[in-house]
């Protein structure tokens, strides 16, 4: 006696959705994909972080930094000074010393004091002269051998106290002068040590915006690429719902059963992957593509 077998297929309306499903997953599946319309990348450097590298270029010495126009990374560096941004300050505090440094601190008006002193000391000299002189004529000594010693005397000591008047006048001057150099000095140098924790903190400012800046234009063009890979792979994802739908209504996906004993055919591995909705993926490896 013949096997008999009895087989059960789906209706033709699900046999043709079936069948124009799979021709569909086919071609989906055959058609490139344009992965480079969302693959991973990295936003350029801002400008505000090109800015916060100059600054630290210039602060280091260094010259004028060159960006790539695309990427915005640093591409070269021009020849600068070689100098800190604090050297111009030790520069300043170097010009305070030396022997002759004072005298850039010394007060304009110092000769104008120190004419007028020694005009009023003249003036006092001449009129003792006159009261040695006036001694003389009320003693009937005048122009005798007395009155000349007196006044050569006198004079001697004037001429003595007139040095000593214009030594101290320019001995004050000069200690003014130095006091005000040596504060130069350490104005300058307290400065110079200021300056690039200054510089630093005026450099980390403008990084931290331009890191912000970044952040942000990187979300942008995560989201933009995210948008892209959503489009591509909508129509994938389209035919995998399908799939998963056509599966709901086909209960055994067309598989052969067994009469009077007799094991059966494996079932269809179309209609099984149906079954267990598996989606666009999973029949794609029905074609080799997977």
């Amino acid at each position: 006696m013949a096997e008999q077998t009895t087989i059960t297929r789906p209706s033709p309306i699900i046999e043709e959705a079936q069948k124009n499903y799979l021709e569909s997953l086919r071609d989906q599946v055959q058609t490139p994909l344009d992965t480079s319309k969302f693959a991973p990348g990295v936003a350029g450097v801002s400008a505000l972080e090109q800015a916060a590298q100059q600054q630290a270029a210039t602060q280091a010495g260094l010259g004028t930094l060159s960006f790539d126009p695309t990427t915005g990374t640093v591409t070269g560096v021009g020849a600068g000074t070689g100098v800190g941004g604090f050297q111009p300050f030790l520069d300043a505090a170097q010009a305070a010393t030396g022997p002759t440094a004072f005298q850039a601190f010394q007060s304009p008006y110092q000769q104008a004091v120190t004419d007028a002193t020694l005009a009023e000391f003249d003036r006092t000299r001449g009129a003792g002269e006159q009261a040695i002189a006036d001694a003389a004529v009320r003693a009937g000594a005048f122009g005798g051998g007395r009155e000349g010693v007196q006044l050569a005397e006198y004079q001697t000591k004037s001429d003595l106290d007139r040095a000593r008047l214009l030594a101290q006048l320019n001995q004050a001057g000069f200690t003014q002068a130095q006091q005000l150099a040596a504060q130069q000095f350490g104005q300058q140098a307290q400065l110079a040590q200021l300056q690039p924790n200054l510089a630093m903190q005026n450099i980390g400012i403008v990084g931290g915006l331009g890191k912000q800046d970044f952040q942000r234009r990187q979300a942008i063009e995560d989201a933009a690429r995210e948008g892209q890979r959503l489009q591509q792979f909508e129509a994938i994802e389209r035919l995998g719902r399908l799939g998963q739908g056509i599966a709901g209504i086909t209960p055994g996906g067309g598989s052969i059963q067994t009469v009077q004993g007799i094991e059966a055919p494996a079932p269809s591995p179309i209609g099984s992957a149906l079954t267990a909705g598996l989606g666009a993926f999973s029949l794609g490896k029905l074609f080799g593509l997977g």
